[in-house]
């Protein structure tokens, strides 16, 4: 549905470097990453408001590279809302319909299903200077959907929700992308957002493409240790390989499944993964390495520790009773213990 092919733009202190993307038609993907990485600029080329250097933009198989944003057949949705001040929600919901075709009774009940659906429909004689970020974003996003469009791009859709609201609203426009049958693209630095709501996604870092996977293998299966390290796959090491072994932070491990062919890399298990214990608390086919707490954090109702082992530190996963009833604390001795299948593993050179 959408293909970006090799699309480059310099900019002051930035470049868009030769960027691939192949969306399709009807999926919901994710573009992640931080702030200034190029997710939105490459949002801004698939809507016709960045223009390139070079490069090619298809959208249903029309080259769209040199066409204006109204002839693509797209709706974005920004961050900051971007609605018109002097007209009620209601009016800034259906004010696009006309450009589409879309009779104003036929486009008024669907402006209201959509208002109904996003929990605005007492606030659509409001104006937006009475509501609050969470009900802008919501009607912007009601807007973008009224005029049916074939694309739907939404710019940190839900970055200004309310937490007791965000979960919610992601059931929703999960269901309303089921429901349209359109094609979404979303741009986030939120990893549930993308968890929840993409099939497939990649992750962008100063202009470049690093991955672009389905979402459960990005976070898996990270392919470069940037990646992993962005989607909090923190425990990333050098890791030597030989003769069925893989050795990393001081340890050498037998009996690991799907080791690589490669003699050097990288090996990276996420924090959830990795578990503080005793040695008496792992079942015989885990992995166990001895180490010290360096630090124990509280984050929410969950645990981590960072421990030492050989030098390298880790970031595990602390049972709340080990930390309440067993006294556990900065410089306790540990063991911690990982299952062989959740050990990932990165070439040197990607």
């Amino acid at each position: 549905m959408i293909r970006l092919t090799a699309l480059h733009m310099d900019l002051p202190g930035f470049t868009l470097n030769d960027v691939d993307l192949h969306i399709r038609k009807g999926e919901f993907f994710a573009l992640m990453g931080s702030t200034g990485s190029g997710k939105t600029l490459v949002l801004e080329t698939v809507a016709g408001l960045a223009p390139l250097d070079s490069g090619t933009v298809e959208i249903g198989g029309r080259d769209v590279t040199k066409l204006p944003p109204e002839a693509r057949r797209v709706s974005l949705v920004y961050q900051d809302h971007a609605l018109f001040p002097h007209l009620t929600v209601l009016q800034n919901v259906m004010y696009g319909q006309r450009y589409h075709g879309i009779p104003k009774e036929r486009g008024r009940r669907e402006a209201r299903d959509l208002l109904d659906a996003l929990g605005l429909a007492r606030l659509e004689n409001r104006k937006p200077a009475r509501l609050s970020g969470g009900e802008k974003q919501r009607t912007a996003m009601a807007r973008a959907l009224a005029c049916r469009p074939d694309v739907v791009l939404l710019d940190e859709p839900l970055s200004s929700l309310d937490p007791q609201f965000r979960g919610e609203l992601r059931h929703t426009l999960k269901q309303i992308h089921e429901d349209m049958g359109a094609t979404f693209l979303m741009v986030t630095h939120d990893f549930t957002d993308a968890m929840v709501l993409a099939e497939r996604g990649a992750v962008i870092k100063d202009g470049s493409l690093h991955q672009q996977d389905t979402v459960t293998n990005i976070f898996r299966r990270p392919a470069t240790p940037f990646t992993a390290s962005f989607v909090g796959m923190t425990n990333v090491f050098p890791a030597r390989y030989d003769n069925g072994s893989c050795a990393f932070a001081g340890h050498s491990f037998d009996g690991l499944p799907g080791l690589p062919e490669w003699r050097a890399g990288f090996a990276a298990l996420r924090p959830e993964d990795v578990i503080v214990g005793t040695a008496a608390d792992f079942p015989a086919e885990w992995h166990i390495m001895e180490g010290t707490v360096e630090r124990l954090e509280r984050e929410g109702f969950t645990w981590t520790a960072t421990v030492r082992c050989s030098g390298q530190s880790l970031t595990a996963m602390v049972d709340r009773h080990m930390v309440l009833n067993r006294g556990l604390g900065i410089d306790s001795p540990v063991t911690v213990g990982f299952a062989g299948e959740h050990l990932h593993h990165m070439p040197k050179d990607v």
